[in-house]
């Protein structure tokens, strides 16, 4: 029987989450920014249902809160807070 001791305990990764339908932000420049704040992070794009706000302003969803900005590099400077 395995125990705890014989794996390595690991850091829960960084759950982050953009939509790709969002006017505010665009994949092809928001993607590189994400990983470059949280490299080892899986960055999951697809619609979030989150259209009113998403309609408004650029969000981003990490670690179970929604952050969100005008702009999208407002959006990932106030992202970057909650990285772990």
């Amino acid at each position: 029987m395995e125990t705890t001791e014989d794996f390595e305990l690991q850091a829960p990764a960084n759950d982050i989450r953009v939509c790709d339908k969002c006017k505010h932000m665009r994949m092809k420049t928001m993607l590189p920014k994400l990983r470059k704040i949280a490299p080892e992070a899986e960055v999951k794009v697809a619609c979030k249902s989150y259209c009113g706000p998403c309609a408004k302003y650029a969000f981003i969803f990490i670690n179970g809160r929604y952050v969100t900005a005008p702009t999208e590099d407002e959006a990932i400077e106030k992202a970057s807070k909650y990285v772990k």
